[in-house]
């Protein structure tokens, strides 16, 4: 494997008119991992499908485990595993067949493959099921299931898209240790994700993808820091009084960076710590405004995220031009 498992210049992607993916670049090293963030129809999974051979890109270029994408797309499958939005299991055999096959099709050697699939079994909570027909798991064990089948041969790349969308909390537990488990014998991996503990947790590096353009990138702290200081979150009593209280914050010079009425709140950046705390709460007071809860944060991925598209990241749990093409 070479030093830098995937690299991308100026990868685009157009539906129609629409400029799915316009100009990508990224770089992600060999045995890191790197997340994908953006709002709804950013281009994450057409990225995603590009760089594992599915869509064929309009323009720009790219290798995977060093070989070129456009020229040796077969060699780049050999190299690689993916776990898309949807799941690709054969409702018709077992869960234990559906992970034996995946294993032979990749070649592995034969006395590794049923220790494998059963390590994985266990590790998606799937033992007791192994040998029940897929088409008889629920959703959510169909998505641990693909999940297991791509990881059964070890690839060099994985890439996971929403890997954990809708699974519960332990699941999502055991993919997070197998994913570091992978890491940590030298795959390299790339996700898309919708939860900021996800990216926190395992991430290397954080890309940041809006209109089909990386718009940021650096690790989870890197991009906290480019959203300043600490956040004050104060609750109020009365939702009527919001945006009165957005007008006085933001007379002294302090950022409100979000206010939501119906839930009574306003959010504003500090720069001068508990000082300014202090007086923005005397400020209120003065006027009137009763509050009811006051909460100081260190920004999160989801306030780099508001600051950059917008949008929170709860609302980008899919890209809708993708799914509607």
């Amino acid at each position: 494997m070479p030093d830098i498992a995937i690299h991308a210049e100026g990868l685009t992607k157009h539906f129609g008119e629409t400029k799915a993916v316009d100009g990508v670049d990224l770089t992600v090293n060999t045995g890191t991992v790197t997340a994908l963030l953006g709002p709804n129809g950013a281009g994450k999974t057409t990225t995603v499908r590009m760089l594992t051979t599915l869509l064929r890109p309009d323009g720009g270029h790219a290798s995977v485990a060093g070989f070129d994408l456009a020229k040796q797309p077969n060699d780049v499958r050999t190299k690689i595993g993916l776990t898309g939005q949807d799941t690709a299991v054969d409702e018709l055999l077992t869960g234990r067949e559906n992970l034996e096959m995946i294993g032979r099709l990749a070649r592995m050697e034969k006395a590794a493959v049923k220790p494998r699939a059963n390590d994985l079994l266990a590790r998606f909570d799937l033992a007791d099921a192994a040998d029940r027909p897929a088409g008889t798991y629920s959703g959510g064990m169909r998505r641990r299931l693909d999940l297991a089948a791509s990881m059964i041969a070890e690839p060099d790349i994985l890439f996971l898209d929403e890997p954990t969308t809708g699974l519960d909390p332990r699941s999502r537990l055991g993919m997070w240790e197998l994913i570091e488990e992978l890491v940590g014998r030298g795959t390299t991996v790339l996700l898309t994700t919708q939860y900021l503990d996800e990216a926190d947790q395992l991430a290397d590096e954080v890309v940041v993808i809006d209109h089909g353009r990386v718009i940021a990138r650096g690790t989870s702290d890197e991009l906290k820091d480019q959203v300043g200081g600490e956040r004050l979150e104060l609750k109020l009593t009365d939702a009527s009084a919001v945006e009165r209280a957005q007008s006085l914050i933001e007379g002294k010079n302090c950022e409100v960076v979000e206010r939501d009425v119906d839930e009574r709140t306003i959010t504003a950046a500090l720069t001068d710590g508990p000082k300014q705390i202090a007086r923005l709460i005397d400020l209120l007071e003065e006027h009137d405004i009763e509050i009811d809860e006051v909460f100081v944060h260190r920004p999160t991925l989801d306030d780099v995220f508001l600051t950059l598209t917008g949008e929170h990241v709860e609302h980008a749990d899919e890209d809708s031009l993708e799914e509607t093409r």
